[in-house]
């Protein structure tokens, strides 16, 4: 394993954004983890975040792109924090493009979009903190394709939950890229955290218990 994946991983606990427990998740299936991008809320913490998601496109993706789009709203931050790091680790100057909600009927930055606005040609990294479902692409592709004649190269998400997505067998990484094209990443897998934090022993964070309930979540829910 790469070593900003076991960072990330050190980050993402430290940070308390990734828990273990029982949580009921937005699709109604009792998780015995969750990960809250939202719990990232210092300076330090989001200028980490942004280099982490730097590190995993340019390891995915390459750097031949030209705009990095966050989805309102917890992607704009994403993005924010994606460019200023792309730019300080790799030396290249890269856009950030989010959406509105609504979109702004006054002023000189009106419409659906803020940030930089997309122009023909550009090549486009989608970011976003997780999906289960891959519902939220439904949303945010057709924004972006929709505003000019773009390429998108890639979506980056931060964690990997490795389980089906609805009516599929298929995780919902695997399904965004069967059905758009495009490859649907994350900066690191549930199976990795797990292959990371497990000691035999018990002597890691997920302890015997926690990982017998990890694998009976996907027994049940995992991706084939």
């Amino acid at each position: 394993m790469e070593q900003y994946k076991k960072d990330f991983i050190d980050f993402m606990v430290a940070a308390k954004a990734l828990k273990f427990g029982s949580f009921t998740l937005k699709s109604g299936r009792q998780s015995p983890f969750f990960m809250n991008a939202g719990a990232y809320v210092t300076g330090s913490q989001l200028a980490k975040l942004g280099e982490f998601y730097a590190q995993a496109i340019h390891a995915n993706f390459g750097d031949d792109f030209d705009v990095m789009f966050g989805p309102a709203y917890k992607g704009i931050p994403l993005a924010v924090s994606c460019v200023m790091a792309y730019q300080k680790l790799y030396g290249k100057e890269i856009r950030y493009c989010s959406n509105r909600k609504e979109a702004k009927d006054h002023g000189a930055d009106k419409g659906l979009l803020l940030g930089s606005d997309l122009k023909d040609g550009d090549k486009v990294v989608i970011i976003e903190d997780v999906t289960t479902s891959g519902k939220s692409i439904e949303e945010t592709y057709p924004i972006v394709t929709g505003a000019a004649k773009v390429k998108v190269v890639g979506e980056m998400v931060s964690l990997n939950r490795m389980e089906k997505a609805p009516d599929s067998t298929k995780s919902a990484l695997d399904t965004i890229t069967e059905k758009y094209g495009f490859p649907a990443r994350a900066i690191v897998s549930m199976k990795e955290v797990v292959e990371y934090l497990y000691k035999e022993d018990g002597s890691g964070l997920i302890t015997n218990e926690i990982k017998k309930e990890i694998d009976a979540y996907y027994e049940e829910w995992g991706a084939k």
